[in-house]
């Protein structure tokens, strides 16, 4: 690893792809709702409206490619998957999930014209 400082300033710098993953409309809408505990595939499905199984599928794969999610795979017959917060993602679900009650509160001041 460098021991260079991230600047999501930079273009070049790795942190960019980092908040891409995180600022992902998907991301941010998955990653709050594994706060309560695991969560299997069709579960999130009923929980995030509008959302197709493909993005489904590649949010939870990019969440797990960066640590932030963890998959776990029962090995049974018919597949039994559940997804869960790793430790990483329970530290960015809380800035996440202050976030959405910053949505929640200012909503109508936004969307007034």
């Amino acid at each position: 690893m460098l021991d260079i400082k991230p600047d999501p300033y930079a273009a070049l710098c790795p942190s960019r792809q980092i908040i891409a993953v995180i600022g992902d409309k998907w991301s941010l809408l998955v990653i709050p709702l594994l706060l309560d505990g695991p969560m299997r595939n069709a579960e999130l499905m009923r929980a995030i409206e509008g959302v197709s199984q493909k993005m489904l599928t590649q949010t939870l794969k990019r969440l797990e490619d960066y640590n932030l999610v963890t998959r776990r795979d029962y090995g049974e017959v018919p597949p039994r998957v559940d997804y869960r917060l790793s430790p990483l993602g329970h530290s960015l679900a809380a800035v996440i999930s202050t976030l959405d009650n910053w949505v929640i509160e200012n909503c109508d001041d936004m969307t007034r014209k």
